[in-house]
């Protein structure tokens, strides 16, 4: 690690004339206009691979100093805290490997992230340095996040980072990660840390400066600069993972994750790496996706959106009403049936009599304890097994209805 870190602090000694410009040279900036994004004091800002690596493999050394430069002027005055969310481990692993593309097995995957996450932070660490910032790496997995205690040590680690006045950078464990236990992308990670930490903005930054109501890359798209809601973007085609097959996400993740955000209370901004800069300073620029709900219990988000069921149980139609309208707990009398092998807290789909799922929860059974469950009342459970079964099967605290 000395040595690398070396190498990317010689090549950091040259003049970085590589800033992100908000605006071609012979246009005139965009005035502010969105006072939502210059009162953000808690900022989550997500970049792509494709915004800090070539398509080949390997970081590109002044996108990553220019994304940093624009970064470190906005928290320069104290008053912003900045989270970055960072893809590009595995893509950063490539061209070290001998890698010409992401490869699609998960060993391998593995392996690029393994090498690539210390280049990664490698960079970002002498980069940042250059403005007396120090970083600190936090790396993640669902299973760390969707289990309550996990979902604490998250949080405190990194609220304390902000306090220390540290700048956390986060990324999926690509390491240890399983297709299991995967966020899938960093637009839903970064989502979701928004959430977590409390951000009172996040911004997505990509290859593309918006949404558009086409192929950007077509003649007669435009941008489309506001989304009120699902419905102002239903007629929309929005595309996948880019050509450079350095990345997991695409046009379709990005949305994803502002909706998540959004009807979480957060006002997202979508546009590109390059136009950074006027993002930050509340410019018109890219797409802005207003606030469509409030703040919710911070792990029924992560039940709902990071947390891959175990396992289901098949309600009957008075559970159903109980749970979905009710806001009730889950009791086994109103369980028909029980797939899967999981143990208790793991998540867990609650389905109706059609299959259908309408709530996630966190089991407190196992699966091979409910079969003798079902169907019988919580007294006469615990008058036959004992007083450990005069419990709910999923509290309502650790249950999220779904749709």
């Amino acid at each position: 690690m000395a040595t690398e870190m070396a190498t990317v602090q010689q090549d950091m000694n040259r003049q970085d004339a590589t800033a992100p410009t908000a605006t071609p040279p012979t246009a005139t900036a965009p005035s502010v206009t969105r006072p939502f994004v210059t009162e953000a004091r808690r900022i989550v800002v997500k970049v792509g691979s494709s915004s800090l690596t070539t398509a080949a493999g390997g970081l590109d050394a002044d996108r990553v100093d220019a994304l940093v430069d624009v970064l470190a002027k906005v928290r320069s005055g104290g008053e912003k805290e900045i989270v970055l969310v960072s893809s590009g481990a595995i893509a950063a692993g490539l061209a070290p490997l001998g890698l010409t593309r992401r490869p699609k097995d998960l060993a391998r995957q593995q392996a690029a992230a393994s090498v690539g996450q210390g280049l990664l932070v490698a960079r970002y660490t002498a980069s940042f340095a250059r403005y007396g910032v120090r970083v600190g790496q936090v790396l993640l997995t669902t299973d760390d996040t969707s289990r309550r205690a996990h979902y604490r040590n998250a949080y405190r680690t990194l609220d304390q980072l902000l306090a220390m006045g540290a700048l956390p950078v986060v990324n999926e464990n690509d390491t240890v990660a399983t297709d299991e236990i995967r966020f899938g992308d960093n637009d839903r990670l970064a989502a979701l840390v928004a959430h977590l930490v409390r951000a009172d903005l996040l911004v997505l930054l990509s290859d593309v400066d918006g949404l558009y109501d086409g192929d950007p890359a077509k003649p007669g798209t435009s941008r489309i600069a506001e989304v009120g809601g699902p419905r102002d973007i239903a007629h929309v085609e929005i595309g996948s993972a880019g050509k450079a097959g350095v990345g997991t996400g695409g046009m379709v993740t990005k949305v994803e994750a502002a909706r998540i955000a959004a009807a979480a209370g957060i006002p997202v901004v979508l546009t590109s790496a390059s136009r950074a800069a006027d993002a930050l300073a509340g410019r018109d620029t890219g797409t802005y996706f207003q606030r469509t709900g409030r703040r919710s219990a911070d792990r029924l988000l992560w039940l709902a959106h990071a947390s891959t069921p175990q396992g289901s149980l098949g309600l009957d139609e008075g559970a159903v009403r109980a749970v979905v309208e009710g806001k009730k707990s889950l009791l086994a009398a109103g369980i028909a049936a029980v797939e899967g092998d999981f143990v208790a807290g793991d998540p867990v789909e609650l389905r109706d009599s059609a299959g259908r799922p309408v709530a996630r929860g966190l089991v407190n059974f196992d699966a091979k304890e409910l079969p003798r469950m079902l169907g019988r009342s919580t007294p006469e459970l615990a008058r036959e097994l004992g007083p450990e079964y005069e419990r709910e099967v999923v509290h309502r605290d650790d249950l999220v209805v779904l749709g």
